[in-house]
């Protein structure tokens, strides 16, 4: 059973700047909600118990947004608004499933995930990218499903143009398990076009061993001076553990640019 997820919130947030240069890009509002908030739901509907936010120091304000206790007090009992009081229920509610660990230096996400190894208590758990927004299905629901069928690693895929795969980590596919679940053989962070083993991407869902811990200990920077996350699971795969790729059915939406993050709120609001 996968009961803890982790996601990743200290990056510099530059492809949305000037607003992340006083605000924290997580909180930024899609549809009238911060995206943040989707992320969570999506794990507390897939059955997660406890979150680990990774934040820096300059992300205070993610952690602030769950304890600020005493605007919501004061502002409840001035106005007793019905709405305000629900708001302040939602944000009690997952506080209580919320843990901080700290990343202050942006060294990549492979060390971000290890900053979380002393609060791992399982032999599996979830990680969830907040640029990448997937609506309409559940994708880490049914990644967990496809977990539990196979007792193995579980990372989101899907099909991307040729062209972008530079932008990626990109899988070389083995066998095919089922509609929706691929045995993969290798995993190559940001590939250009020429040795890209295919089309098929890496997207913000991860089921990850909690061996890859020891991997990300002696994992070396590499593309853009960072600890890449595909670099340790490539390690993994080497080493005969087994990695799934799970193509899922949802809507991606990619809120991480400006462009994708006005297109999320035009999508989300169709629904």
């Amino acid at each position: 059973m996968i009961k803890q997820a982790i996601i990743p919130l200290a990056g510099l947030g530059t492809r949305l700047l000037p607003l992340t240069s006083v605000f924290a890009k997580e909180l930024l509002p899609i549809n009238g909600k911060p995206g943040l908030e989707y992320i969570i739901n999506e794990c507390i509907d897939a059955g997660i118990k406890e979150i680990i936010f990774i934040i820096s120091k300059r992300k205070m304000m993610i952690k602030k947004y769950f304890y600020n206790d005493k605007f919501y007090k004061d502002l409840i009992k001035k106005k007793k608004d019905p709405r305000v009081i629900e708001e302040y229920k939602k944000i009690l509610k997952f506080r209580k499933m919320i843990k901080f660990v700290y990343q202050n230096k942006p060294k990549g996400t492979g060390d971000a995930v290890l900053k979380t190894k002393k609060l791992i208590k399982d032999k599996y758990f979830l990680m969830l990218l907040p640029d990448d927004l997937i609506i309409k299905k559940n994708c880490s629901k049914s990644m967990i499903s496809s977990h539990k069928r196979y007792k193995s690693s579980v990372m989101a895929s899907m099909s991307v143009n040729k062209k972008s795969v530079s932008r990626w980590g990109i899988y070389k596919l083995d066998k095919k398990l089922n509609k929706t679940d691929y045995l993969i053989s290798d995993v190559i962070e940001k590939p250009d076009l020429k040795n890209a083993p295919s089309n098929k991407a890496v997207i913000g869902r991860y089921i990850l061993p909690r061996s890859i811990f020891t991997k990300l200990k002696t994992t070396k920077p590499s593309k853009g001076g960072e600890i890449h996350i595909t670099d340790a699971i490539q390690a993994l795969i080497k080493d005969n553990e087994k990695f799934i790729a799970h193509h899922f059915s949802g809507k991606y939406l990619d809120c991480g640019t400006m462009n994708g993050y006005i297109n999320s709120t035009l999508e989300i609001n169709k629904l």
